[in-house]
């Protein structure tokens, strides 16, 4: 398929996970949307605060938060927006707004995709699998974001024929920047030239940072008593599920086992911020110490392709669809899930020798396969073939 500025066809936007909010399903969704605006005349349904956070659409419909609001305007909105637009394609940026893609797609004509991730699928939910989760295998197109996340879609019964394969995309910093921005964030929190292990992401008891305070954080600290923890990130707000307060147990954890000192908690930081650039290249390793759970599993793990594209390995557990975004061996390395003393020792040799058996160049040509651009072509390319456009 070739871009062509003539063919401007309709397509319509139906998300929740969009900016104003954080994270990496929002960040997808944005760039999803530029990435279609060069083929498509695009429209959005989104949260409140959503105009401000994109330049890419032609029509932009606000719905407000929380979620039973949103989701009762995102219906009047979404079949107002289909009116004006007569979208030829309705996608669903996640399973939550599925339902109304579908609904909008077959009272106008339209196809329809709906971009599913992990938890999209295996959400333990009554209502949700009751009146979502069915709604999936009948759309015309579904993308997921690993094989972890296809298989869940196959046994929710899915077509395989309708499942694409499609990572999220990210953003390749300029390498040649590296040193200044790592000097220049040690500088500023007097780091000096300790061995840096960082965590980036929202703090929940499924990211496993407390898993990683307890049992493994101790074993490094042993052997290398000037490493030091760089905590990017904070309990999340408007999540669909409920959480505990973990950041404050991997405070407490830390606290027992003496170790308050050697960790740096910086909050949250906008994805598109320099001081994380900063931060992912002042780190010596990034440390993804996900869990496997059931009905809660990473479906993808952005934030470790995030940290390649900057020259920096990580060390993760093989749970969910994280091998999909780690290489053993060339851009990290893969622990089996739950073995905490592997995962320490990798995290040791890591810093002990940093990125000698995984250098920048390795994990950057990793990450470079993930890039936005690459992602613009294989999202415009599904929609051409859902078309049916010639």
């Amino acid at each position: 398929m070739t871009d062509h500025p003539a063919a401007k066809l309709p397509i319509l936007l139906i998300t929740r996970n969009f900016p104003p909010l954080r994270g990496g399903m929002e960040r997808l969704n944005q760039h999803m949307l530029i990435e279609l605006a060069h083929t498509y005349k695009t429209g959005l349904v989104g949260p409140k605060g959503a105009q401000a956070n994109t330049v890419a659409s032609d029509y932009i419909w606000e719905c407000p938060l929380p979620i039973h609001k949103f989701l009762i305007c995102t219906i009047f909105k979404a079949i107002c927006a289909a009116r004006q637009l007569r979208p030829l394609i309705v996608i669903a940026g996640s399973g939550l707004t599925a339902p109304i893609a579908w609904l909008v797609s077959r009272l106008f004509g339209a196809r329809c995709i709906v971009y599913l991730h992990g938890l999209d699928i295996e959400v333990k939910h009554p209502v949700y699998g009751l009146f979502w989760r069915p709604f999936f295998h009948r759309f015309d197109c579904v993308v997921v974001n690993s094989h972890f996340t296809r298989q869940l879609a196959l046994r929710a019964g899915v077509n395989p024929a309708r499942i694409h394969i499609l990572h999220p995309g990210v953003k390749l910093p300029l390498m040649q920047d590296r040193q200044y921005h790592r000097a220049a964030f040690r500088r500023r929190h007097d780091l000096g030239d300790v061995p840096i292990m960082l965590y980036v992401g929202r703090i929940t008891s499924r990211k496993g940072l407390s898993i990683f305070a307890e049992h493994v954080m101790p074993r490094v600290a042993r052997q290398l008593p000037t490493a030091k923890l760089v905590v990017i990130g904070d309990k999340p707000s408007l999540a669909l599920l409920r959480q505990n307060d973990e950041c404050r147990s991997v405070k407490d954890t830390l606290a027992t086992n003496g170790l308050e000192n050697r960790a740096l908690f910086l909050g949250s930081i906008p994805p598109d911020d320099n001081e994380l650039n900063a931060a992912y290249f002042a780190a010596d390793v990034l440390i993804f110490p996900v869990q496997r759970r059931p009905h809660d599993n990473e479906g993808f793990g952005m934030v470790a392709v995030e940290a390649a594209a900057h020259g920096l390995p990580t060390v993760a557990f093989a749970a969910g669809g994280v091998p999909d975004a780690v290489a053993d061996g060339t851009s990290g390395r893969l622990i089996p899930a739950g073995d905490n003393a592997a995962f320490a020792m990798a995290v040791i040799e890591v810093l002990s020798e940093p990125h000698a058996s995984m250098p920048h160049a390795s994990c950057r040509n990793f990450a470079e396969k993930f890039s936005w651009a690459s992602f613009g072509q294989s999202i415009r390319r599904i929609c051409h073939d859902v078309a049916g456009t010639p």
